[in-house]
């Protein structure tokens, strides 16, 4: 009986030193956590900027004009999907862990629409089967919402959804010598929805981004004395953007 005082400290004593191993322990392991992390402060940051570059696919949708079923000229009507590529600088404001803020001061997509024409009549010089192009530049200023997941180390998922209005720059909406164009008008107005990834490095977070923009203005410039143009009724934009972004 005389040695369990001796056996209760001796208990206590290894019972100490086993919390001091494992507060040491866990100190360790989160120090080798954060030295881990590329970026570490970025979450705390009220903004920071981006460059952004686009590869673009374009799609415009054609809604007929009542003409169309009267004309014995213009067989079928049919849009062309076309590439392009942009870029884009981005200013993001930091609303809280999940939320942000994205501007584009501004966005340059260099695009080309295309419209495939069956032509029962076709204008001197020209073939039955026609494609006419529509070169764009345009200048766009998106705003949109990102909802951020929780960072996994260094990786993060989001989702975003906003507006873009964009101009184009060289829109043929005012061209009088048209008699074979289809013309659009320079101002469109779209929603956009899509997802990205972050993968954050040491000096810059890389973001492959996938977006698809769906236009709601009508921007055909309709004249009825243009042969291409008088059997369409509205024509909206529809584009897929994918974008690697570089922020810091």
């Amino acid at each position: 009986m005389k040695f369990k005082p001796f056996a209760l400290k001796r208990h206590r004593a290894l019972s100490v030193l086993l919390l001091c191993s494992s507060i040491s322990f866990s100190e360790t392991v989160s120090a080798q956590l954060r030295d881990y992390l590329n970026l570490p402060d970025h979450d705390t940051k009220p903004y920071y900027l981006g460059i952004g570059f686009m590869y673009t696919s374009s799609h415009l949708q054609v809604s007929a004009h009542p003409k169309f079923l009267q004309s014995d000229s213009v067989l079928y009507v049919n849009p062309l999907n076309s590439g392009g590529f942009g870029v884009s600088g981005m200013f993001t404001f930091r609303m809280n862990s999940h939320l942000e803020l994205r501007f584009a001061f501004p966005e340059f997509i260099f695009s080309s629409n295309s419209i495939a024409y069956n032509v029962k009549y076709p204008p001197s010089g020209e073939q039955t089967l026609a494609t006419k192009q529509i070169q764009s530049l345009l200048l766009g200023f998106p705003l949109q919402a990102k909802f951020l997941s929780d960072r996994i180390n260094n990786f993060r998922v989001y989702m975003l959804g906003g507006i873009n209005y964009r101009y184009d720059l060289a829109s043929n909406s005012a061209a009088r010598k048209a008699e074979n164009l289809v013309k659009l008008a320079p101002s469109d107005l779209s929603v956009e929805a899509g997802v990205g990834f972050q993968f954050f490095f040491p000096v810059f977070i890389l973001t492959p981004e996938l977006k698809f923009s769906e236009g709601i203005k009508n921007i055909h410039s309709r004249d009825p004395n243009l042969q291409y143009s008088n059997v369409i009724d509205k024509i909206k934009s529809r584009m897929i953007v994918f974008s690697i972004i570089f922020e810091g």
